[in-house]
């Protein structure tokens, strides 16, 4: 039975470089005009998380915690394969409602997720 709890815990976090750079170079990728979702085979067990949020996507900080506030939520809410996602928005993300975005993130983490399995 998959785990029911919501928490983004450490567990599911990408948190070292070392981690980000093993999922840059040899990633599979979603992209649309909203967001690029990179997505690589995982050491744990489970599926995790980093975001890479820029500045040149989203000037304001209130706009980058908006991305990945959303990013968080899309990914804590879908039962995914043990893949490590990197999440990194692109400037038409700022402008666009939230439902918009979840649609956006929901498809790029389901089809990643399909492909791996």
């Amino acid at each position: 039975m998959p785990d029911r709890s919501f928490a983004l815990t450490r567990a599911k976090r990408l948190t070292q470089a070392t981690e980000f750079q093993k999922v840059f170079s040899g990633a599979d990728r979603s992209s649309d005009r909203f967001f690029t979702v990179l997505a690589a085979a995982s050491d744990s067990r489970a599926a995790r998380l980093g975001l890479a949020i820029s500045r040149r996507a989203a000037s304001r900080a209130v706009d980058r915690n908006r991305l990945r506030r959303l990013a968080r939520e899309s990914f804590r809410q879908l039962d995914l394969a043990p893949l490590d996602f990197v999440v990194m928005a692109k400037p038409p993300a700022v402008a666009t409602d939230n439902a918009t975005l979840r649609t956006s993130l929901d498809r790029h983490f389901t089809r990643l997720s399909e492909r791996a399995r």
